[in-house]
């Protein structure tokens, strides 16, 4: 559940073989949305345990990209959390799925 944030960031995972699938969804969801793209993580970085893109998605803008982004993502799946500061709530309450969940590394956070 998203709690209050400015923004979120939604994490496309993938595997290798699917980077131009990922890079792909990221890109055409930041161009239709005026979203920031962030780096493609072509192996698994930070808490995250599989390679991943990110976009940055205003608040205001959420209830609009996440109907496109679950339908677009090709089965591809996606991590929505919140960004208040609390790296560790964002990741677990302020966190939801699209498509199957992944564990993640959290004790990166402790």
């Amino acid at each position: 559940m998203i709690t209050n944030p400015s923004i979120c960031h939604a994490h496309v995972y993938f595997d290798v073989g699917m980077t131009h699938v990922a890079t792909n969804v990221c890109r055409r969801a930041a161009e239709k949305f005026s979203l920031q793209m962030g780096r493609v993580h072509q192996k698994p970085v930070g808490p995250h345990s599989k390679p991943s893109c990110q976009l940055i998605i205003p608040l205001p803008k959420l209830e609009t990209v996440l109907p496109w982004l679950d339908h677009h993502r090709q089965g591809l799946s996606v991590l929505i959390h919140s960004v208040t500061g609390d790296d560790l709530a964002d990741h677990t309450d302020g966190c939801f799925w699209l498509g199957t969940p992944h564990p993640l590394k959290l004790n990166i956070f402790q």
